[in-house]
């Protein structure tokens, strides 16, 4: 599919100008019809997770880099230790190596 870019839907990103400047350089727009919360609803999600889990926990901050380090650590478990019901109770990652795992012996198989 190429590159998609997502926004918010501010002004800038439904301009004629700005609309075909992503066209040109092969960006797909990621944006929905007016008043359509649904494609920013995970990106919304995922920003308040970090913010309540990571930044408003752990504060006052003492360098960026403690920020950096906090946010590697939130995605590794988000990736790697996060149990997630709708898959089986296990980490998404295992999840993806499970996939590919089954697509290859599909492929060994065929």
């Amino acid at each position: 599919m190429g590159l998609i870019h997502h926004s918010d839907r501010g002004s800038q990103y439904v301009s004629i100008r700005y609309s075909e400047r992503l066209t040109m350089a092969g960006i797909v727009p990621s944006v929905g019809s007016v008043g359509d919360s649904y494609n920013n609803a995970l990106a919304e999600i995922i920003n308040g997770l970090y913010k309540a889990e990571v930044i408003h926990r752990n504060g006052p901050w003492k360098s960026i880099e403690a920020i950096e380090f906090a946010t590697l650590e939130l995605v590794h478990w988000f990736n790697h230790q996060r149990l997630l019901e709708p898959i089986g109770n296990i980490p998404p990652a295992e999840a993806e190596i499970n996939y590919y795992s089954a697509i290859d012996n599909q492929s060994i198989a065929a």
